[in-house]
């Protein structure tokens, strides 16, 4: 919302010298968000002054009207001579007062103004739009200044066009919609630098009569629990709203459109209150407020046919052909008007309506149509429901008094507003929550200043301006005591129901600095779980490793089971549904993260990135067998903590894994050599990488043959940790790469971080100052033994002086015979306390080959 500074000071007495600094840094105290405050003086610079047009020149032979313009600019030129200039507008005449900027001027946007030769003329200047000074988006003709203007040639043309002004444009936040005016604005301001305040709600205003100004008929009091209407007859159609008022609409960012209508929206600014102005020439007859009816149908003002819900409210008129006892819809409540009743260029007689409307109604109502309209905006935030008479005065004022016409004393005001609930709150409870000193009678004192009626314990009124009440209805004396305090909410702050809402405002009022900023003492022997821990080394291993790791959406279709070519029985397939997803097409929770990985894979080599390694750790959802739905909780009251273990008994296993894919080239090639492409080593050894980092002893660890989708069933490894499966990696199936649109040889693997058993606890390792000894042996075995095994045996006979074991060649060829293969290890042995004889180590690897002769049968090669 925009707001010029020169309208809050009709209405709040800021002080004189008040700077834009100053003035953000008072409404962001307030909590309060400001967007920005331009000062307009600066927006343009150089001479701008008022020019009265003397002579135009119709210039011929161009393809678009040319004007030739002598303009009297008085004395800003210099020489008191009429500047010459050409343009291109036709929207003025001879004896017009435009604004005229002079050589050397800068307008908005950088746009330098100088001398030059154009058309065949010299243009000394430029005759500017509405759009050019920056201050609306009018560029269909020149800026015409009124008759009524008090300004001569060669006058400074700020403050004729409002350029002498600054302009505040704030956030409002969802529950301060009292702010979304001037009225809010300049309240809040008056809190800020403690200076009077004059309330424009707090005007006069004639009351309901017993003739209404027009018959109307509400059937939905909850949906609108105030209709207040008045008429206007014999209005000008031609009037224009007044230069001032336009002024501050364009400010604020308001298209100005008629006389009555612009007034509606001046008065939106204003008072907070939104209005509707309807021909009542094109009323038929009685109009009734209801919701819709199923079916129903409305063109609003935007040329838009609307099918209407059943939660909408509607103003109908009974009168229309067709219409039954409901009538038929010619607006759509507090959000837009309709076309058949707007005021039109014709429009004689108005009829203005200003109501209150329920906020959620309005907001639901907005959100389902797509139109958010300035009147909805702050009907969701919530409307003073006091406003409407006050509001109708104002407009019928404004309008007989630039529109001529006559008001008609009639007044219409349909009231079921019910009284704003009591508030019971601790005199203490501000001090407590913020750990400053608010004695009693300053926490009364703020919240007087908000506008609320406050009641000491016994009941007595400790305050009562506003006009919410006076401290002695329904809810006053209960439950209360010497140390309680009863709060009545102004009619302006619906947001204020509970005590910590009151809390709030006595915090926020006396200032959110003086509340100290105390870090709590962290308890001693707290930190990171062990689970968090091993998550973030096996994500520091993973990323040292070369990974890169991404976040992914759970979201998944329920079509990605068969792309990643998972059996019709594969568990992973029941997946959780979501009742509201985000989108249709992906209704499921992830019950595996290789899909959405995969998914993110996909994308990076769209973008042209050819080389990739990605891994995830991140939650999957498994559903539980046979647990029903979730138990059905009310908000009247906190849940029992049954109830909470009824729910969380339905919610899904959420285990933590960890995923990785790769494809591309894991060693680039180069000049130094052909480079090495990703494949299911890389994938396995990934898979390894993260035990270790989760703190399993590789002894604890197998790695054997395994058929799992979506891996290749030859080209697939399983992961046991003390014989339990905890994860997969390898080469993906052909198909599912195909399927995905994947590259040939992309590997993954996926590991469940929470099955895999706690790490142990083991000493530090001693550090030998020894040189080890290397020795490599090959051993030639049947081919379907799983190269762990064999490293495993070897371990295991070698003894303690074995450091280090490391698999590094695999052979297989005819003179080894069918179905065997020579599998090459690389052996470390060190002693911690002396250097080992070469029979030592010759002994300890004679030990290792006999274990693995023991159980598989191997020979050394070539022995």
């Amino acid at each position: 919302m925009r707001i010029p500074v020169s309208w809050l000071r009709e209405h709040v007495e800021l002080p004189a010298e008040l700077g834009p600094d100053e003035l953000e840094q008072a409404l962001v105290s307030l909590g309060i968000e400001v967007e920005s405050i331009v000062d307009l003086r600066g927006t343009v610079t150089g001479p701008l002054v008022v020019g009265e047009v003397l002579e135009i020149e119709e210039l011929t032979g161009f393809k678009k009207p040319i004007r030739f313009c002598r303009v009297d600019v008085g004395a800003a030129n210099g020489t008191g001579e009429p500047q010459e200039i050409v343009c291109g507008a036709t929207n003025f005449a001879a004896g017009d007062r435009v604004v005229v900027i002079l050589p050397g001027g800068v307008l908005p946007g950088g746009f330098s103004i100088g001398a030059r030769k154009t058309y065949g003329r010299n243009s000394n200047g430029m005759i500017c739009s509405v759009r050019e000074l920056g201050i609306g988006d009018d560029h269909a003709g020149i800026l015409v200044l009124p008759e009524d203007v008090p300004a001569k040639p060669g006058d400074d043309a700020r403050p004729v066009v409002g350029l002498d002004d600054v302009v505040v444009e704030v956030e409002i936040t969802p529950d301060r919609g009292y702010a979304m005016s001037v009225r809010g604005l300049a309240r809040e301001l008056s809190h800020a630098f403690e200076v009077p305040f004059r309330d424009p709600g707090l005007a006069p205003a004639p009351g309901a009569t017993p003739e209404p100004a027009y018959p109307v008929r509400v059937l939905d009091t909850v949906g609108c629990d105030r209709f207040a209407a008045r008429v206007v007859r014999g209005v000008d159609p031609a009037a224009e709203s007044p230069a001032w008022m336009r002024q501050r609409l364009t400010h604020a960012g308001i298209r100005t459109i008629s006389l009555p209508v612009d007034i509606t929206n001046y008065l939106m600014l204003e008072l907070g209150q939104p209005m509707h102005a309807f021909d009542s020439d094109a009323l038929r007859g009685e109009l009734v407020v209801r919701r819709a009816v199923p079916g129903e149908r409305l063109t609003t003002l935007d040329g838009v046919d609307r099918a209407l819900d059943p939660e909408d409210m509607v103003i109908c008129d009974a009168g229309l052909p067709g219409a039954g006892d409901g009538g038929v819809p010619i607006s759509l409540a507090a959000v837009m008007g309709g076309e058949t009743s707007e005021v039109v260029d014709s429009t004689v007689n108005v009829l203005f309506e200003a109501a209150h409307w329920q906020a959620v109604m309005v907001g639901r109502t907005a959100r389902r149509h797509r139109l958010f309209s300035e009147a909805a905006k702050r009907w969701e935030r919530g409307v003073d429901p006091a406003l409407p008479l006050v509001a109708l005065e104002r407009a019928v004022e404004l309008l007989t008094r630039y529109g001529g016409g006559t008001a008609g004393v009639e007044v219409l005001d349909v009231d079921h507003v019910r009284p704003p609930n009591r508030v019971v709150v601790d005199a203490d409870l501000p001090a407590r929550r913020a750990g400053v000193a608010y004695p009693p009678g300053r926490t009364v004192e703020l919240l007087e200043r908000v506008g609320c009626a406050v009641a000491v314990g016994d009941g007595r009124t400790a305050a009562g301006n506003g006009r919410a009440g006076t401290g002695n209805g329904p809810g006053g004396r209960h439950a209360s005591g010497p140390d309680t305090l009863v709060v009545t909410p102004p009619s302006w702050r619906p947001d204020l129901t509970d005590p910590a809402d009151l809390v709030e405002e006595v915090i926020r009022l006396d200032g959110y600095e003086k509340v100290p900023s105390v870090l709590p003492v962290a308890p001693p022997g707290r930190g990171l779980t062990p689970e968090q821990r091993r998550r973030r080394s096996v994500s520091r291993t993973l990323a040292e490793a070369g990974f890169v790791e991404v976040l992914s959406a759970p979201f998944v279709s329920a079509e990605l089971f068969d792309r990643l070519g998972l059996p019709a029985d594969d568990p992973r397939r029941n997946a959780v549904r979501l009742a509201n997803p985000l989108a249709d097409t992906e209704p499921l929770m992830r019950t595996t993260l290789l899909g959405t990985l995969l998914g993110t894979l996909r994308r990076n080599l769209g973008r042209g990135h050819r080389d990739v390694a990605l891994y995830e750790i991140g939650l999957v959802f498994l559903p539980r067998p046979r647990t029903g739905p979730p138990p059905a909780m009310g908000v009247e009251h906190r849940p029992s903590d049954e109830e909470f273990r009824a729910a969380d008994a339905v919610l899904p296993e959420q285990p933590w894994r960890v995923a990785g894919v790769l494809a591309g080239e894991v060693e680039p090639a180069g000049w130094w050599g052909a480079g090495r492409q990703a494949g299911w080593a890389d994938a396995v050894q990934a898979g390894r990488d993260v035990l270790a980092a989760a703190g399993i002893p590789g002894d604890r660890v197998a790695v054997r043959q395994a058929e799992y989708a979506p891996w290749h069933p030859g080209r697939c490894a399983e992961f046991r940790v003390d014989d339990v499966p905890v994860g997969h990696a390898g080469e993906l199936h052909p198909a599912v790469l195909s399927e995905l649109d994947l590259p040939a040889r992309a590997s993954a693997f996926e590991i469940d971080l929470d099955a895999l058993p706690a790490a142990p606890v083991t000493p530090a390792p001693r550090i030998s100052g020894y040189p080890p000894a290397l020795i490599d042996v090959a051993l030639v075995l049947d081919a379907a033994v799983p190269a762990d095994e064999v490293q495993r045996a070897l371990a295991e006979g070698a003894g303690e002086l074995l450091e280090s074991i490391r698999l590094f060649d695999v052979y297989s060829s005819e003179q080894l015979g069918q179905g065997r293969r020579s599998l090459a290890y690389k052996l470390v042995f060190r002693a911690p306390d002396r250097t080992l004889t070469g029979e030592e180590a010759v002994a300890a690897r004679d030990a290792a080959v006999a274990e693995a002769a023991r159980r598989f049968g191997a020979v050394l090669r070539g022995a």
